[in-house]
């Protein structure tokens, strides 16, 4: 099966068909996300703190982010694929933005671009995006690149001033050209409400069950990422812990001389060769 397409999405949100959204960074984890069905893959800039070991999103570069695209990619050949926008690589100018989006495009093969945050000049970056022919995702909520003036990484969404923002973010960006928008870290109603507002897909992470589909970040879902748990995660396995288990075997086993065993894992050679060797070795 081929991978969908954006009018597959909006027909989707239309039947109520919910859309199954994953992060990846890498080629083997794609692989197996692919396997699993799933309908989008994100290469999120969370790849700063997933993968590379930053402590925020923040020192992530269109370089990284590319890479990492491009590895997905070739993984998930089958897959919707979106990059996701690094701080600093759309917020300086119009043409900076469509300069960035397009190498996710023409270096990576992605279907579309996200980028983080609401009001005019957000929109602005939209129209510019799309006007030049590459599909937007907006995101609004806790937008991580906004950080600093959120408070922190705190829950959006909770107070009637808060939510009346967010729907008119929600709502310009649409007009802007967006398709579709996430919406991250809001109570239930609050993604139920701009759900509604809309007329275009609208996904969560973080925001109930009444929007079109979710996004999670694969390394919080199979406790691999064990530095901190958003509330809104659900762990579906312990992988961390499996592999924790792995490597301190292995380490008993090299130091016990367990590891390798020649009669299973060492190369087969031709018996008399091998006698005339052993001879050497003695004679040493």
């Amino acid at each position: 099966m081929g991978r969908k397409t954006i009018p597959d999405f909006v027909q989707m949100a239309k039947d109520g068909d919910k859309v199954t959204w994953i992060t990846g960074y890498d080629y083997l984890t794609a692989k197996y996300e692919e396997r699993a069905g799933m309908d989008m893959i994100l290469v999120g800039d969370s790849l700063g703190m997933v993968q590379l070991g930053y402590e925020t999103t923040f020192p992530v570069t269109m370089d990284d982010a590319i890479r990492c695209c491009q590895a997905v990619r070739r993984g998930a050949p089958n897959t919707f694929i979106v990059g996701d926008m690094p701080y600093m690589s759309y917020q300086i100018s119009n043409e900076q933005a469509i300069e960035n989006a397009g190498r996710f495009i023409k270096e990576a093969d992605c279907d579309c671009v996200k980028l983080e945050g609401g009001g005019p000049e957000i929109c602005e970056r939209i129209k510019a995006i799309t006007g030049a022919g590459i599909m937007v995702i907006g995101h609004i909520g806790l937008t991580p690149q906004f950080a600093a003036q959120l408070g922190g990484y705190k829950a959006q969404g909770k107070s009637t001033d808060n939510i009346k923002k967010l729907l008119q973010y929600a709502e310009d960006i649409e007009k802007a050209g967006a398709w579709s928008l996430l919406v991250e870290g809001v109570p239930a109603v609050t993604g139920k409400i701009i759900k509604k507002k809309c007329d275009f897909p609208v996904y969560g992470i973080g925001a109930g069950s009444h929007v079109d589909g979710q996004l999670i970040i694969y390394a919080d879902m199979v406790g691999y990422y064990d530095d901190f748990t958003p509330k809104f995660v659900k762990k579906y396995a312990n992988v961390g812990e499996v592999l924790q288990g792995a490597f301190e075997t292995y380490v008993k086993e090299v130091k016990e001389g367990v590891f390798p065993e020649d009669a299973k894992h060492a190369y087969k050679i031709d018996p008399e060769v091998e006698k005339e060797v052993e001879g050497w070795i003695e004679k040493m």
